[in-house]
């Protein structure tokens, strides 16, 4: 299991993805925005940063702007995002993390071919869970 921390913005994602990349000496390996997904309506979300990853020697940072229905505030503004290399570890991982707390989305298949979960446990600490199905 692979462990990141991801970091939630309220519309100046990108500001801060390229402050932090110069701060520390990062690299922006991949940006996303809202309206590069398929199905996604044009609407004033669509430049906005739906995921971004910047690496800093090695270690992945998140990145994303939240969506108009879960504005942020500084201190819920990040979750834990774990990885996973098999179904039977994410779907585990997950019951155990949301028991006592808050399903924020379940567990479903994505359009960037990956199985996804999102979470509140029940101390208050975000959670997201993916699993990158393999391809084949």
């Amino acid at each position: 299991m692979q462990i990141n921390t991801y970091l939630y913005f309220n519309g100046n994602c990108e500001a801060a993805l390229n402050f932090y990349k110069d701060a520390l000496h990062g690299n922006i390996e991949r940006m996303v925005r809202y309206g590069d997904t398929p199905g996604h309506e044009a609407d004033d979300n669509e430049n906005l940063v739906m995921h971004a990853v910047l690496d800093v020697n090695g270690t992945g940072i998140y990145f994303s702007d939240s969506s108009d229905k879960h504005k942020t505030t500084p201190g819920d503004n990040f979750a834990i995002s774990l990885s996973f290399t098999s179904d039977e570890d994410i779907t585990n991982t997950f019951n155990a993390i949301s028991n006592g707390g808050q399903i924020t989305m379940p567990l479903q298949d994505t359009f960037w071919g990956a199985k996804f979960g999102m979470c509140t446990d029940q101390f208050g600490i975000n959670w997201m869970f993916n699993w990158d199905k393999p391809k084949g």
